[in-house]
């Protein structure tokens, strides 16, 4: 971000925690259907949609966040609060 922003040029990351993909399915405890210990952690009580992310990532790629750069945006729902 510092050395691009010359250019116009934008610079975030997406962080994201617990979303429901196939991916999950391969974390220890949720394959066995023992999501509890997990869904405990998270602030918001529930494992994240894709589309929840997909939605940060259109917002990041659009103009509408123009002035956002440099920033990590973690998608967690509270865990790492």
């Amino acid at each position: 971000a510092q050395e691009l922003g010359q250019y116009g040029i934008r610079v975030n990351s997406i962080h994201p925690g617990l979303i429901d993909t196939a991916m999950l399915q391969q974390v220890p405890g949720i394959d066995s259907g023992n999501a509890e210990a997990y869904l405990r952690r998270i602030p918001l009580g529930r494992i994240a949609e894709a589309n929840e992310v997909a939605k940060l990532a259109l917002f990041l790629a659009s103009d509408e966040s123009s002035y956002c750069s440099g920033a990590e945006f973690i998608v967690d729902g509270g865990m790492t609060s």
